[in-house]
């Protein structure tokens, strides 16, 4: 059987997460480590149940829902290899990449927070543009749309049936009034991720990812801005370089998955995004989610 492990990205945080992993090896060493690269109190911030005043405390915010995310997943994944579960190859949604890159043994632990602490600070700070999520949709008339309307891109290809998508406010308003769909749905992020809107701060990733030696793949990784199945560290270089201002194409993953017809799909993070996400768009695929220190197992 083949098995993918899939790591998500933002979106599929949740208060308590942190809670759920807290008696499982390395989970205070983790977090405490990192909150001392963060400066802030990590683990407590996955914990709040009251709307903080406070942006720096909001798990919400982008300089905190990444790292968190990657502690809660970094944290799982290594129970299961502890426990001797082990992929066939790797995915990421966004941020979920660099987990993937990790779980490969591409980089180590301390690599990625760092990178993390860069990657986030960069998005929060670009400050330009929108995005919004379009659900049910007609695909022929979103593309004719996406063509016909200056500044505005696909973000994330997430499935037949949804997509995000970036741009400027205006044009985000231009093609709500032109599309049929269920839903559009404008979402509260700090910018266009995912788009020519990000050049400049992907430029800068760029500049920091020279520091970061890429170690070849224990096993392979299918990237957001090539998805197809990589080994080669350089190449993973290039796509994690380009990832940050170009579309998440993960219809294209799941498809390429698709094509093994004995596919064990193994969500491993807080929430069941992308579980969901497979479920809808693929048929006869097993799926699996871990979760919590109560489910070290598929």
């Amino acid at each position: 059987m083949t098995v993918a492990w899939v790591f998500p990205g933002q979106g599929s945080q949740k208060i308590g997460m942190a809670k759920q992993i807290e008696n499982l090896p390395n989970t205070k060493e983790r977090f405490n480590y990192a909150s001392e690269i963060f400066e802030r109190n990590l683990f407590e911030i996955c914990e709040l149940n009251t709307e903080p005043t406070n942006p720096l405390i909001d798990l919400n915010n982008t300089r905190n829902t990444q790292i968190c995310l990657f502690l809660v997943e970094s944290i799982l994944l290594d129970a299961l290899k502890k426990k001797g579960f082990k992929p066939t190859y790797v995915a990421g949604h966004s941020l979920g990449e660099i987990t993937a890159l990790y779980c490969a043994d591409v980089f180590s632990f301390e690599d990625c927070v760092s990178l993390i602490k860069e990657r986030s600070q960069l998005m929060v700070n670009s400050g330009e543009g929108s995005m919004a999520a379009v659900i049910g949709f007609d695909r022929n008339q979103l593309d004719l749309l996406v063509q016909k309307i200056d500044d505005i891109v696909i973000a994330n290809d997430n499935s037949s049936s949804q997509v995000v998508l970036s741009g400027s406010a205006e044009a985000l308003d231009d093609l709500s009034r032109e599309i049929s769909c269920k839903r559009f749905l404008k979402l509260n992020v700090s910018g266009a991720f995912h788009s020519p809107f990000m050049n400049e701060p992907s430029s800068k990733f760029s500049e920091y990812l020279k520091q970061i030696k890429f170690n070849n793949p224990s096993f392979p990784v299918i990237s957001n801005y090539e998805p197809s199945l990589c080994s080669d560290p350089n190449e993973l270089k290039i796509r994690l370089e380009k990832q940050m201002c170009n579309g998440v194409r993960w219809r294209e993953t799941m498809d390429l998955m698709a094509k093994d017809t004995d596919l064990h799909i193994v969500e491993i993070g807080p929430s069941n995004v992308l579980s969901g996400l497979g479920k809808r768009h693929l048929k006869d695929v097993k799926i699996s989610q871990v979760s919590s220190s109560d489910q070290i197992s598929y």
